[in-house]
C-alpha cells in the first residue's frame, strides 16, 4: 500500500502516543480473554444479522468506511464501493478518504466512540493496539461461514491474527520485493541480466561481482578494476534501501529472524541475521557498489534512478512497477539474490471491521468487495497492487488479466514476483513480532552505525541486545 511502503520515511516516523513506526503492541492476557468473550457474544449478533440479510431485508443501511491512499488507490476503493452499492440497493457507503495523519484521526474517532464500520489498518501502527483492546470483530467467524471466500482462497501472509483463530484483518493487495534493473545498462556492460526464476537466482557472491562491474566512477572505471575511485561514483551497481522492509528479505533468506522461533528471544544479534546485515552493509562500505546513507539522499526514486543510470539495479517493492512503467525506458525485474534460500517479505495494509458496527454481516460483504481483484483491476494492472485472491495467480485466464501485455509487467515479472510471493514468501515482521515498534526503536540507531561503517553488525546488535530483549513480548499467529 502506498501509505505504508512507498516511502520508508512514512513508515519509520512516530505516529501517535507511543505508536511509533510499526507495531506498538503490549501483551495483555486479560485483554485477550475479554476479546474472546466479546467475540463469542458478537458471533451471535453476526448470525442474527446474517439471517436478516439472507431473508432479503431492504431496510436502508449506511456503512462508514475509512481508508488512506494515493489518488489511484482512492479511486480503486471508490470503484469497489460503487460496485458494492449497485448490488446492495439498500446500502449506502459513507466513504471517508483520509490523506494525512490517518492513524491520529482514526484514534481520535475511536476515543470519541465514533468508529467506522470498516477501516483500513496498518499492522505496524494502529491495528494491533486496537485489536488488543478488543475493538475488532473476529473475521474467522465470517470466513468459516462464507461460501465465496475462505483462508485457502487468499494469497499467503495477508490475513492478520492476534492468536490462532482470531483474524483481525485481511489485505486488499499484497506486496513483495524484487530486483529491478535497467536492461540497457547490462547490454552496454556486456553482462547477463539478473535471472527471474528462483531456481536460477544469483548467489550473494555472484550478485556482488555483477554489482562491482556496474559501479562506475567519473573516469569510467568500475569497482572491480584497479584505480577505481569510490569517492566519485557516477553510477552505482545497486540501490539499497536501509529500512526493515528491505533488509528483512535477506535476513529471512539467510535463515534469520527478528525473534527466536518460540518468540522469547531477540533475534537480530544471532549469527544468521548478523551475517545478512553485515553483507548488506559491505555493499556500501567495503565494495562501494551501493550509496551510503548520505549519498542516498541524492539518489531519486527507483524509476528515475534506473532511467537516468544513477543506479543499474535496485532492491524495491513490486509497487515500483507503476513508476517504472510510466518512465518509458527498458527496465525489467529479476528475483532477489539469495543468501541461503529464495525469499521475499510480504507487506500490505488490511481492512478490519469494528466490533461496534451495528451491521456486521453487511460490513463483511463490503470488506469482501474491497478485496475483490476485479474491483481494483485498474490499480493492479497499473502495477501498484497484486491480487489478494490466489486463483488470480494460478488460473491462466485470471493471471493473464494483470500480467500480460502491460508496461507494468515486464518479461521477468511472473517468475520474479508472482511465483516468489506464492512459493517463497515470509510475513512482514510487523504482523507477528509483538511490540515491534519498541524493539526497532532500540535497533534502528544501532543499525545506523552499521550502515555508516562505524560498527560491524555483530558489534552493533550485541551492544543493544539486552535492551532490545527487554521489549520482546513474543510472536503472534499469522498466515
Amino acid at each position: 500500500m502506498t501509505k505504508q511502503w512507498k516511502s520508508a520515511s512514512v513508515i519509520l516516523v512516530s505516529i501517535l502516543m507511543a505508536m511509533t513506526v510499526l507495531t506498538a503492541c503490549t501483551k495483555s492476557d486479560s485483554g485477550n480473554n475479554n476479546s474472546s468473550s466479546q467475540g463469542a457474544a458478537n458471533t451471535e449478533k453476526t448470525n442474527a444479522n446474517a439471517g436478516t440479510a439472507e431473508a432479503g431485508s431492504k431496510d436502508p443501511i449506511t456503512l462508514r468506511l475509512t481508508a488512506w491512499g494515493a489518488p489511484d488507490e482512492i479511486a480503486a476503493f471508490k470503484k469497489a464501493v460503487a460496485k458494492f452499492e449497485s448490488t446492495h440497493s439498500n446500502i449506502k457507503v459513507d466513504f471517508q478518504a483520509i490523506s494525512a495523519d490517518y492513524d491520529t484521526k482514526l484514534t481520535t474517532m475511536v476515543a470519541g466512540n465514533d468508529e467506522p464500520d470498516v477501516a483500513m489498518m496498518e499492522s505496524g501502527t494502529i491495528a494491533y493496539p486496537l485489536a488488543e483492546q478488543g475493538k475488532f470483530l473476529n473475521l474467522q467467524d465470517f470466513l468459516d461461514k462464507d461460501t465465496e471466500i475462505t483462508p485457502d482462497a487468499l494469497v499467503p501472509n495477508i490475513t492478520y491474527s492476534t492468536e490462532p483463530g482470531n483474524v483481525i484483518g485481511i489485505a486488499p493487495g499484497p506486496e513483495s520485493f524484487a530486483l529491478f534493473y535497467n536492461e540497457d545498462v547490462f547490454k552496454e556492460a556486456g553482462l547477463t541480466p539478473p535471472p527471474a526464476k528462483a531456481a536460477d537466482a544469483w548467489t550473494w557472491d555472484e550478485f556482488v561481482e555483477v554489482a562491482k562491474k556496474l559501479t562506475i566512477d567519473n573516469k569510467g572505471k568500475n569497482a572491480a578494476e584497479e584505480g577505481f575511485d569510490p569517492k566519485n561514483i557516477k553510477q552505482f551497481g545497486i540501490n539499497l534501501p536501509t529500512w526493515w522492509g528491505s533488509y528483512s528479505n535477506f535476513i529471512y533468506s539467510n535463515g534469520g529472524d527478528f525473534l527466536s522461533e518460540d518468540g522469547k528471544t531477540f533475534g537480530l544479534n544471532q549469527p544468521e541475521a548478523v551475517e545478512a546485515i553485515q553483507k548488506l552493509a559491505d555493499l556500501i562500505n567495503v565494495y562501494h557498489v551501493a550509496p551510503s546513507p548520505v549519498q542516498a539522499k541524492n539518489i531519486p526514486g527507483t524509476n528515475v534512478a534506473l532511467q537516468t543510470k544513477k543506479v543499474a539495479m535496485a532492491f524495491d517493492g513490486q509497487w515500483a512497477s507503476t513508476g517504472l512503467a510510466q518512465s518509458k525506458f527498458n527496465y525489467n525485474v529479476g528475483v532477489l539474490p539469495v543468501m541461503k534460500d529464495p525469499m521475499t517479505t510480504v507487506v500490505c495494509g488490511m481492512f478490519s471491521i469494528f466490533k461496534s458496527s451495528k451491521h456486521p454481516q453487511e460490513s463483511w460483504e463490503l470488506l469482501k468487495a474491497l478485496i475483490d481483484p476485479d474491483a481494483s483491476l485498474d490499480l493492479i494492472t497499473a502495477g501498484t497492487w497484486m491480487p489478494s485472491h490466489k486463483d488470480w495467480y494460478t488460473d491462466a485466464a485470471l493471471l493473464s488479466k494483470w500480467t500480460e501485455n502491460l508496461d507494468s509487467r515486464p518479461s521477468g515479472y511472473k517468475d520474479a514476483v508472482v511465483d516468489i510471493i506464492l512459493n517463497h514468501s515470509h510475513p512482514t515482521p510487523t504482523a507477528y513480532v509483538k511490540n515491534f515498534n519498541k524493539i526497532m526503536d532500540v535497533v534502528n540507531p544501532a543499525l545506523d552505525k552499521v550502515w555508516f561503517g562505524k560498527q560491524t553488525a555483530k558489534e552493533a546488535m550485541d551492544s543493544i541486545a539486552a535492551k532490545a530483549q527487554e521489549q520482546v513480548q513474543g510472536r503472534r499467529d499469522v498466515k
